[in-house]
């Protein structure tokens, strides 16, 4: 009996340590399984990390590239007002040349369509007015009076009722033309040659 008893004893050892060495190796496989699913979550979080840095530099470099183009356009505007102001100076501090004064105060008493009227001029422009208006007794026939008025230069006509004003100065001449001339003033200065 004691022999039956060693031969169970040793079968129920043989059966326990294929028990145990089979648990070993489904446990090694679950280990194993364990640090692949691992292996793969950290990638997948590293790949997450590392669009989101993509994508945060993307976001940063878009930010500042907007940034930049506002500075630039700002700074192309306070460019072209300065040119502007700075016309704007010189036409004020230019004196009149007769014949082309002449041309301004024509072409705004005929935009009054034969009516009488009155002009406006900056002071200093008054004396070459009456000048003008010496030689010619026409035109000044047309005109009732010589007022002065605060502007860069140039001449408003207006009808003696102050229904109908026709604006020939400076200020108005320049803003007529600059829609024309800022996309050329712009290439010119802004735009690689």
């Amino acid at each position: 009996m004691e022999k039956v008893s060693e031969a169970v004893i040793g079968k129920v050892r043989i059966e326990a340590e294929h028990i145990v060495k089979e648990a070993e190796e489904k446990a090694q496989e679950e280990i194993e399984k364990a640090k692949k699913q691992r292996e793969i979550k950290l990638e997948e979080e590293k790949r997450k990390m590392l669009e989101e840095a993509k994508e945060g530099a993307a976001r940063i470099v878009a930010q500042a590239s907007i940034k930049a183009r506002q500075e630039l356009s700002r700074t192309k505007a306070d460019i072209i007002a300065k040119i502007i102001d700075r016309v704007k100076q010189s036409l004020s501090e230019i004196s009149s040349d007769e014949s082309y004064f002449l041309n301004l105060i024509k072409e705004a008493v005929d935009g009054l369509a034969g009516a009488k009227g009155r002009i406006y001029v900056i002071p200093k422009d008054v004396s070459t007015v009456q000048k003008i208006f010496e030689r010619d007794k026409e035109l000044a026939s047309k005109i009732v009076e010589v007022k002065e008025f605060d502007c860069i230069g140039g001449v408003i006509a207006e009808d003696i009722e102050e229904k109908l004003r026709i604006d020939n100065t400076y200020e108005t001449r320049l803003e007529m033309l600059l829609p024309k001339l800022l996309p050329e003033i712009s290439k010119k200065l802004f735009e690689a040659s």
